[in-house]
């Protein structure tokens, strides 16, 4: 039986992990539990999974979350709220593994507390890899947590990767769909609508505009350097529409090895809670015999700059991926909201990393002020007009 918490239990992520855990009863006990506002989704979990430690934005949300619950089931629950609520989860006494996937600088503080626990960390959230992957790694050989990616692309590394020498290795291959526009000529005409139908995968919004602009597979490089202590170089993406390969490694025997599956982000999630058992997933299974062809692209880099400011920003190291990050996000919700045109997503991305003197991510504070610097010059850019529609 191992003992779990999530941070970001009622996000997509978090949602998935639970039905996971909901399949495998004799293999998992939930005891603690971080969401935000949705306190209604929050409640049912409460429910059925009995947690000790639940944790919500502030005490408004508390107030709700306990008028949802029966006494019975509020009577033996412990409410926290606030920004040290998700810390309070990932610290709880007895969790052996922290799933974490919030969403935005607030999902580093409570990371690094169940990093610094010395304990099983599922990482599914890119803050703490791009934004304090210098950070995030050394706490963990100093604690001797491990570091289970949960992501799609990097759990298939991670798998590919095992009972491997690191010496072996040539080259890591991340995949990538290749988003809605990967035949789309002419960019400068893409809507909203156009851009949130991601052709393979069901995301949130913010991560699928990330898929159409391939600002997903850049940040994933960077978390691929930290995770697996690779340069740059050494780590490459291409364009691979079916989805079916979810990534590689390349060795220096020009042996290359691939962890294919079905596209379900169940599978890597229950490979991290699982680890290292693996956990029979009631989804369906890859059909070899159905599958027409597996093809595979080079990504077009002039139509997509955003892979190249991602290896640009691990470049200059530092507060500069973390700004790459932040920066990011405020362009994707001006895309969102009608504020910004799609292709002035990465204009406004590259202006601000250019105005960004790059310093150590030794602390946290280091890395949440260029957070926060980051967020305030975009929208200083955009407030003049930057990408306008």
């Amino acid at each position: 039986m191992k003992r779990i918490a999530i941070l970001g239990a009622t996000g997509s992520i978090g949602v998935s992990a639970l039905e996971v855990v909901a399949a495998f009863p004799e293999h998992f006990e939930v005891l603690a539990l971080a969401a935000g506002r949705n306190v209604e989704r929050l409640a049912e979990q409460v429910r059925r999974f009995r947690p000790q430690l639940v944790s919500v934005a502030g005490a408004e949300e508390a107030t709700r979350l306990r008028a949802l619950l029966e006494d019975d089931v509020a009577r033996g629950l412990e409410i926290v709220c606030g920004p040290s609520g998700p810390d309070a989860v990932a610290g709880h006494g007895g969790v052996e593994l922290v799933l974490t996937a919030m969403v935005g600088v607030i999902g580093l503080a409570p990371t690094l507390v169940a990093i610094r626990r010395g304990i099983e960390v599922g990482i599914a959230n890119k803050e703490p890899l791009v934004a304090a992957g210098a950070l995030c790694t050394s706490e963990a050989r100093r604690s001797g947590a491990t570091l289970l990616p949960v992501d799609s692309e990097h759990n298939a590394i991670f798998q590919c990767l095992s009972g491997q020498r690191p010496e072996a290795v040539r080259r890591l291959i991340l995949t990538c769909s290749g988003g809605p526009f990967r035949q789309t000529a002419d960019l400068s005409t893409v809507t909203r609508e156009q851009a949130l139908k991601h052709p393979t995968w069901s995301m949130g919004p913010k991560i699928t505009i990330d898929s159409a602009t391939l600002m997903n597979k850049g940040l994933e490089v960077i978390e691929a350097h930290w995770l697996f202590g690779l340069p740059a170089a050494q780590i490459d993406v291409v364009l691979h529409p079916q989805s079916v390969i979810h990534s590689m490694v390349e060795y220096v025997d020009d042996s290359v090895l691939a962890q294919l599956g079905t596209p379900d982000m169940r599978v890597p999630i229950g490979f991290a809670l699982g680890y290292p058992a693996r956990l029979p997933l009631p989804i369906p299974r890859l059909d070899f015999a159905r599958l027409a062809q597996l093809s595979f692209e080079a990504p077009d880099r002039a139509r997509f700059p955003a892979l190249d400011l991602a290896y640009e920003a691990l470049r200059r190291g530092g507060t500069a991926p973390a700004v790459l990050n932040a920066s990011n996000e405020v362009a994707v919700a001006a895309f969102l909201a009608g504020q910004l045109r799609f292709v002035a997503i990465t204009e406004l991305i590259a202006r601000t990393l250019d105005a960004h003197t790059v310093q150590p991510t030794d602390e946290l504070e280091t890395v949440i002020e260029a957070d926060r610097w980051a967020r305030e010059q975009a929208q200083t850019l955009l407030a003049r007009g930057l990408g306008r529609p």
